[in-house]
């Protein structure tokens, strides 16, 4: 499995490139900007983008760059239904940060919880881990989990957004990323990768 981080935009949220290494397939999650950056890196490996996968919607800094990267590759968007009608506002969601996004396409078809996604010789699990916004995912496969702002290295995500829910997103963590084993690497939306039982051990808001 290929695996390429870019902390990306102004808000400096991880965009993961995973590609499979046999088929040169692909998958963005959370093209939040820069999206030459993206389809550079995309091309230093000769992938072939399939899927763009949004964790979660409305936050500009994930999803600030599906539009170009759907327009360069022709990849299907894809999104949790509750989070989806949020794309439709990424202006007006960075315009009360002071800044610009462009707005996104519609999803190609919307994602649920325990849904598969396959490409190459990569599959990957949804997970609905709902509470940092209602309709936020994670995506796991062979001992990797992409968490978006679910989870980070020693913390967890906001939960003052609209949507957001302190006690869901614990109870998210807790009964849908936990049981995946301690030695699964988190990838998270900001900041260092992690591993799961490093947060069971270390992270205050989870003991």
């Amino acid at each position: 499995m290929i695996i390429k981080t870019l902390a990306v935009g102004p808000i400096m949220a991880n965009c993961y490139i995973v590609g499979c290494e046999n088929s040169k397939q692909a998958a963005v999650i959370d093209p939040g900007d820069d999206a030459d950056r993206i389809l550079m890196a995309l091309a230093e490996d000769k992938l072939t983008v399939q899927y763009i996968l949004n964790t979660h919607g409305g936050h500009f800094d994930h999803v600030g760059g599906n539009r170009r990267i759907k327009d360069a590759s022709g990849a299907e968007l894809l999104i949790h239904e509750e989070d989806a009608p949020m794309l439709a506002s990424l202006p007006q969601a960075a315009a009360a940060f002071g800044l610009s996004a462009e707005s996104s396409p519609a999803p190609d078809r919307n994602i649920a919880d325990g849904e598969r996604i396959t490409f190459g010789d990569i599959t990957f699990t949804v997970l609905h881990t709902p509470g940092h916004s209602p309709g936020g995912v994670s995506f796991h496969a062979d001992g990797t989990v992409f968490v978006g702002d679910t989870l980070f290295a020693g913390s967890i995500g906001r939960t003052d957004f609209e949507g957001g829910d302190f006690n869901t997103l614990i109870a998210s963590i807790k009964n849908k990323l936990f049981p995946l084993g301690d030695s699964v690497t988190v990838y998270t939306g900001h900041g260092p990768a992690t591993t799961i039982g490093q947060e069971k051990r270390m992270n205050p808001f989870l003991r």
